[in-house]
C-alpha cells in the first residue's frame, strides 16, 4: 500500500533516505527543510542539500524558522500525511503537532538507541572509539530520542573512520531501512520496541571550545578526536596566532614530551606514544599534505605547541 509521507530534514546525511523515498511507490506531499543561509558577507544564498533535491525533484519546500506557529500546525493537519518522515531535521517538532491524529511521526537516527540519542551520535560514536554504531528507525515522542524502535541496523567502525565518511555509510543504511519501515507499517506487521532508558546515553552539540587540542592525552584518544571531528568542525591548535586543523593523522609508537614536534615532518608528542600528521589547513586555506603544507609554512623541530 502506497503512503503518503511528509519529508523533514536538512544536511546531507538526510538526502539519500529522501532519494529513496522519491523512488519508491509511497507519494511525498511535501518537504520540510531549514532555511537558506547568507554566507560569504550576505553575498551569496545557500541553501541546505535537502532543499536543492527537493527543487530538483519538484517537491513543495517548506523553510519556516521554527514549527511553533499555527501556520505550520494547520498545514500539517491539514495535508493529512500518513507518515512524518523526520532526518536530522534540526528543529525540535512542537509536542502539538506531534499530538495531530493519525499521524505517525518516524526519525531515522544515526545510532544504536538508546545509545547516543541527541545531536551528535555520529561524531561521539567515533570521539569515543565505539566498536559499533549504526541507524535506528524510531517513533517521535516528545521526549528527545526515547521512542520506541522499529528497526536496527549494526555495523562495525572502520580504522581511522572519520565523520565524513561514517555519515555516507549510515546514510545509505537509513535510506534502504526506512523502505523496510514503511513496508513494515503498510502491511500492519511494524511492532515497536521500548527503549532500555537505564542504557540511555547522549550525543551532545559539539562545543566550539572542545575542539582544540589538548595534547595530553593519548596519540589514539586525539586521533579518536580528530577523526570525529573532521572535516567539521575540525580539531585544531594554534600557532604563531594562527589556527591549524589537522584533518588527519596516525599514532605512531614514539614517545616524546607532551605536545613537542619531534622531527621535520610534524610528529608530535602526546602523553602516550606520537601522532603523525598526515593532512593539515590553515585556518582560511585549502587542506594539504604535511609536506606540502610544510613548504609554505614553518612549524621547527623542538618546538612545544600549545
Amino acid at each position: 500500500m502506497s503512503l503518503k509521507i511528509l519529508f523533514m530534514g536538512t544536511p546531507e546525511f538526510a538526502v539519500p533516505v529522501l532519494k529513496s523515498l522519491s523512488e519508491s511507490e509511497h507519494k511525498i506531499l511535501s518537504v520540510y527543510t531549514q532555511p537558506p543561509k547568507k554566507k560569504f558577507r550576505g553575498q551569496k544564498v545557500i541553501e541546505t542539500p535537502v532543499h536543492i533535491l527537493s527543487k530538483k525533484l519538484n517537491y513543495e519546500i517548506r523553510c519556516p524558522k521554527n514549527l511553533s506557529n499555527d501556520n505550520e500546525y494547520d498545514f500539517i493537519k491539514k495535508l493529512s500525511p500518513n507518515v512524518v518522515v523526520v532526518v536530522a531535521y534540526g528543529q525540535i517538532i512542537p509536542e502539538k503537532i506531534l499530538n495531530i491524529p493519525n499521524i505517525l511521526f518516524l526519525n531515522v537516527h544515526a545510532s544504536l538507541l538508546p545509545k547516543w540519542r541527541g545531536a551528535a551520535p555520529i561524531q561521539r560514536s567515533i570521539m569515543e572509539m565505539d566498536e559499533e554504531t549504526g541507524v535506528s528507525i524510531m517513533k517521535i515522542i516528545k521526549k528527545l530520542d526515547a521512542g520506541p524502535y522499529l528497526l536496527q541496523e549494526k555495523i562495525k567502525l572502520k580504522k581511522n573512520e572519520n565523520s565524513e565518511s561514517l555519515a555516507l555509510e549510515l546514510s545509505k543504511i537509513g535510506s534502504k531501512l526506512i523502505i523496510k519501515t514503511l513496508k513494515l507499517i503498510s502491511s500492519g506487521d511494524a511492532i515497536f520496541k521500548e527503549q532500555e532508558e537505564a542504557k540511555a546515553t547522549y550525543a551532545k552539540k559539539i562545543n566550539k571550545n572542545e575542539c582544540k587540542i589538548n595534547w595530553d592525552i593519548s596519540a589514539k584518544q586525539l586521533i579518536a578526536k580528530i577523526n570525529g571531528l573532521s572535516p567539521f568542525p575540525g580539531a585544531w591548535f594554534e600557532h604563531n596566532k594562527n589556527r591549524i586543523k589537522i584533518v588527519e593523522a596516525t599514532e605512531v609508537d614514539v614517545n616524546g614530551k607532551i605536545g613537542e614536534v619531534l622531527d621535520n615532518n610534524l610528529l608530535i608528542g602526546c602523553k602516550k606514544h606520537s601522532i603523525q600528521i598526515l593532512r593539515i589547513q590553515k585556518e582560511g586555506k585549502k587542506i594539504l599534505k604535511t609536506n606540502d603544507f610544510l613548504k609554505g609554512y614553518e612549524i621547527l623541530k623542538g618546538e612545544v605547541l600549545n
